[in-house]
């Protein structure tokens, strides 16, 4: 072997930054362990399990902090190449995007410590937890189409089986079922997408895409485009756009709430970050393209959603569910606003879409933990089951109505009508006044229903003269990791309140 050979050997050698890809290994390693455990530990102490998956995620957020710089990357491309192409970058934004997914799994791992207790297998559902967001925590730090797909993978095949977890329960099954094949096809269609891609460019490298589709020889352009649109159909199932959204209402419903409130917030932020990636990373040349897709996507969204929570009767069972679900999907139509914003203006607009994730993510976890609270007492979850919870259990009442008005950008809420104002500011500056009207119109839908619940909370409870427990009652005996859930989002959505230009600011040094 002559020197050159073996020089040319050893650039083709690459080093693994370990500390880079360290908040999703540990949790991946964490779920591994719990898995074999689950093999030995009796029944009577499985709840060590629950405490060593937190224990894991927290270890997992700490990891965050040696990385808060910003400017680490591994997996790269060791031939001269005209841009840098790295497979995993921890940048600004996918640390932020880690700590909302990592956040948000601690927060139902909290939930989940009394249901795995009470009523799930222990070790798969820890299991299957752990990696779902392994997989969530890999996808914003992957940049190219391969680890794009495999950690979009990663984060949703274990949450089907989470969603069927609650085992001889028709409906789980069936939403199981619904989130499957919805999911799958969602699959099928962005990885169709990616092939048509990597044929008319040969790369899949998303900085590298950017490049190459601007230099796509003409009898491919067609080829190209069928790819780039397949590639932001399959994400827009992910995100549970309109009219893509059939299978969340029955998905949350069916599903054990802890999972509902994983999915409304990691699985969302998991569909977001990959249509970011790939539309203002990869596919920028295609903006003409992507933009007014996003931007009717985002209008047709939320109107959809708003209208359909409107609808909820409250004395319809698990009406309470089923408006956190529709309103998840109205949230969403929000997201895609700065998205199809960024396609008109500068890719800063992305920071809206991150700054209003990170306000959703927290107050829409508080509200799921203090719907978990009463379902201990009402199963069913009616909205009517919460008419006069302040006056048996005040601070649970008092937290769901804080939680309540930031989802609908009310003061004391002032985080989420600061987020709001930040995603209408990002429609008006791109020049879309059309979609900033329409905003503004489903706005005031949303505060009709949150307003509605939140007027519940405090109204007299039915039967207040009787000696039977009165409705919206929570039991004495709280469990203390719900509690802990509800304080942990409530101190993070007051501190956000009174500091909101942190969001801001995070959200800001989190592009690219």
């Amino acid at each position: 072997m002559t020197p050159l050979t073996a020089l040319a050997g050893e650039s083709l050698v690459q080093s693994v930054d370990w500390l880079t890809i360290a908040p999703p290994t540990l949790t991946a390693v964490v779920a591994l362990v719990v898995l074999v455990a689950d093999l030995f530990v009796p029944e009577e102490r499985k709840r060590l399990l629950g405490w060593t998956a937190i224990a894991g995620l927290v270890a997992a957020l700490a990891l965050l902090v040696p990385l808060r710089a910003g400017d680490r990357s591994t997996f790269c491309l060791t031939a001269d190449t005209q841009v840098d192409a790295c497979s995993y970058t921890a940048d600004h934004f996918t640390l932020a995007i880690q700590l909302l997914v990592l956040g948000g799994a601690l927060v139902t791992a909290l939930l989940s410590v009394t249901e795995t207790r009470e009523r799930l297998p222990a070790g798969e559902y820890w299991f299957l937890l752990l990696s779902s967001a392994a997989g969530a925590a890999l996808l914003p730090a992957s940049r190219d189409l391969a680890t794009l797909v495999v950690a979009l993978e990663v984060a949703s095949l274990p949450a089907f089986a989470l969603v069927g977890l609650k085992r001889g329960d028709r409906m789980s099954g069936e939403a199981a079922l619904k989130f499957f094949l919805s999911s799958v096809t969602a699959t099928a269609v962005t990885l169709l997408g990616v092939s048509f891609v990597y044929a008319a460019t040969g790369t899949l490298h998303l900085t590298e895409l950017a490049q190459s589709l601007d230099e796509v020889p003409g009898q491919l352009q067609t080829l190209a485009g069928a790819g780039v649109a397949l590639t932001l159909v399959g994400f827009a199932f992910k995100t549970a756009a309109v009219p893509f959204h059939f299978w969340v209402p029955d998905t949350y419903v069916g599903a054990p709430l802890p999972v509902a409130a994983y999915l409304s917030v990691v699985g969302k932020a998991v569909g977001f970050t990959g249509l970011i990636l790939v539309t203002v990373v990869a596919f920028p040349s295609y903006a003409d393209v992507w933009g007014p897709a996003l931007a009717a996507l985002a209008a047709l969204t939320m109107t959809v959603g708003n209208v359909a929570a409107l609808r909820q009767l409250p004395t319809r069972a698990w009406s309470a569910v089923r408006l956190l679900a529709w309103s998840s999907v109205a949230q969403a139509g929000y997201l895609l606003v700065p998205i199809a914003a960024a396609a008109y203006s500068s890719d800063d607009q992305i920071g809206a879409t991150v700054a209003y994730a990170l306000m959703y993510a927290v107050v829409n976890l508080g509200a799921f933990a203090v719907v978990a609270l009463v379902a201990r007492r009402h199963p069913e979850n009616r909205l009517a089951d919460y008419r006069g919870l302040y006056a048996t259990s005040p601070a649970a009442a008092l937290a769901l109505a804080f939680f309540l008005l930031n989802l609908a950008g009310l003061p004391p809420g002032i985080i989420g009508l600061f987020a709001k104002v930040t995603v209408f500011s990002a429609a008006v500056d791109a020049g879309l006044g059309w979609l900033a009207v329409i905003m503004g119109v489903n706005v005031v839908i949303g505060l009709y229903y949150y307003l509605r619940w939140t007027a519940l909370l405090f109204r007299t409870p039915e039967g207040a003269q009787e000696e039977a427990p009165v409705k919206g009652r929570v039991p004495h005996a709280v469990p203390a990791p719900i509690t802990l859930a509800i304080v942990l989002t409530a101190v993070a959505g007051v501190v956000l309140s009174g500091y909101p230009q942190f969001a801001l600011r995070f959200a800001a040094t989190s592009l690219f």
